[in-house]
Parts: structure tokens; sequence; C-alpha cells
């Protein structure tokens, strides 16, 4: 997909940027927006280029860095906390052989905090893409990405 192929689809409205930059950031090898991307976007829809950068770096689901095929993001606020997402964190961390904010040496996952998911009752909680996972055990860890490593290879 090309930036004008993404504004297309979603519009050149300022409100209408974060989705399109979403999806056109999904078609890219490192699942990020290189600074000639973000120039384009703002190029292509008339903002200053100074606004789509901060769009960019605001939302934890754009990203202006490489990152892996597959972004974990780990719940990192109260709730999550309190019912030990610190351990999901290390069980992470161990199984995929790499730290919180960086990306594994094949690129097929990046570890990332991130802020409330918007399943409390399901403590502690991630994301991958779409997928929410709750509940989380080592078990339910090491099936999760095992699932995740099977597609990659589809």
């Amino acid at each position: 997909m090309q930036v004008k192929e993404a504004l297309e689809k979603f519009g050149r409205t300022p409100d209408k940027l974060i989705g399109a930059m979403l999806a056109y950031q999904k078609t890219t090898p490192c699942n990020y927006l290189t600074q000639e991307d973000i120039r384009e976007f703002a190029k292509e829809t008339g903002l200053p280029e100074s606004r789509v950068h901060s769009v960019a770096s605001f939302y934890s689901l754009l990203s202006t860095k490489p990152r892996g095929k597959y972004i974990i993001q780990v719940c990192h606020d109260v709730p999550c906390y309190v019912n030990n997402s610190t351990n999901v964190v290390i069980e992470l961390e161990q199984r995929l052989k790499t730290k919180m904010g960086q990306t594994t040496d094949d690129g097929l996952f990046s570890l990332e905090y991130s802020s409330c998911l918007g399943c409390c009752d399901k403590a502690p909680a991630m994301q991958i893409g779409d997928n929410l996972y709750g509940n989380l055990t080592a078990e339910k860890i090491s099936s999760v990405l095992a699932e995740h490593r099977r597609k990659s290879h589809e």
C-alpha cells in the first residue's frame, strides 16, 4: 500500500490521519513509519510535517522506529501491575530472549508497554495486533507465542 492509497481509503482530513497511518504502517516491512513516510503524509494532507510526526510519535500503535511483525503490548496500568504484569514481562523476555522496548533477533516480536487495554477484569493482560489476551500465566504466554510463530510460517 502507498501513502496515497491509504489516504484515499481513509480520507485526507486530520481526523482520518491515524487510521490511514495505521493501515499504511501495517504494510511496511518493519511495521513503522519512516521520516519519508511522514513527509509524504504531510504533503498529501496539507498538514505540517511536525503535526504528522507528533501524531506518529504520540500514539503507541504507531511507530517511527523499526519493530517486529508482531508487537506485544503489555498493559502497565495499575490493575495489571498489581496482578503481576511484571511476571508477564519477565516471562516474555525469557521466552523471546529480548528485553522490553526491543525486537527479537528474528524480527518477529517487539515488546512494548501499553497503558490500559480496557480489560481490567482479565488482568494481567497483553495485546498482539487486534487480539487481547488476559488472565495471563506462563502456559498461556507460551501458547500465544507458539500460535504467532506458526502463523508467521504460513
